[in-house]
């Protein structure tokens, strides 16, 4: 035991010191969706100091910042369709659990530029990356299937990465502008921010902000999970009204 305890110990030791500390901002933690509601803008700003306790009075870069923004998780399927004598159908499908709604990266440089390929699939910053878990249909399979749901969620405006989305304003003040678009999912959200140096993380910082529904969409959204039955009569009671007025208005 001594001699582990002592190894550990040694290696501690030989760690840099983390001296940098992170301090940040987001301009909104809470996003309201109304009739009206057609995208957000977001701004997230920061600063690089020395960490509380240190002997220094400045902090040396050169700094990247790299911030992931994520949404509610869900279970997403991704099927294939085929054309089977004339008629499309799903033939095949792979199921991710726990796969993020929303997913956008800003950076403030190229991602490979900024670190290693296994740093930015380890810390879940590529889109690819949250692919890459175990799954009953195989390793190849899910990377085939995982990346065309990547590809459709990018389309849909929901998966994307800004490569050069962050500004430095100073040295190590830095400042980032994201877009909500206007199907972002509602739910909460996470803001990572990592600050990189020599390719290494040497600080991070999470922030939450909340997206939801309010007024009639949110009465709405809830009458449609939680009184299923009812909100689907109602919607065939409105269907069937719409016809005969509009019937009635055509035929005068």
């Amino acid at each position: 035991m001594k001699w582990w305890l002592a190894l550990v110990m040694a290696l501690l030791l030989g760690m840099p010191a983390q001296a940098e500390r992170l301090v940040s901002q987001l301009s909104n933690d809470n996003i309201e969706i109304t009739s009206s509601f057609d995208g957000e803008r977001m701004n997230f700003f920061g600063t690089i100091m020395p960490d509380a306790g240190s002997d220094q009075k400045f902090v040396t870069g050169p700094f990247h910042v790299v911030v992931v923004v994520l949404g509610p998780t869900q279970n997403r399927v991704a099927r294939q369709k085929t054309n089977n004598f004339g008629v499309w159908l799903n033939t095949d499908q792979v199921e991710f659990d726990n796969f993020p709604s929303y997913f956008h990266v800003l950076s403030s440089a190229r991602l490979r530029d900024i670190t290693d390929i296994t740093t930015l699939t380890t810390e879940y910053i590529l889109p690819e990356a949250h692919t890459l878990v175990a799954n009953d249909a195989g390793w190849w399979k899910t990377a085939v299937f995982g990346r065309e749901l990547v590809r459709l969620m990018t389309e849909q405006g929901l998966f994307g990465v800004n490569e050069g989305g962050v500004n430095f304003l100073s040295d190590n003040f830095y400042s980032a502008r994201l877009t909500l678009p206007s199907n972002a999912p509602p739910g909460p959200y996470i803001a990572l921010t990592y600050v990189f140096k020599d390719g290494q993380v040497i600080a991070r910082k999470s922030e939450g902000f909340a997206v939801r529904k309010i007024g009639f969409e949110r009465f709405l959204a809830l009458s449609a999970v939680q009184q299923p039955l009812l909100y689907g009569l109602v919607c065939v009671v409105l269907a069937l009204f719409t016809g005969w007025l509009g019937g009635v208005l055509f035929k005068r």
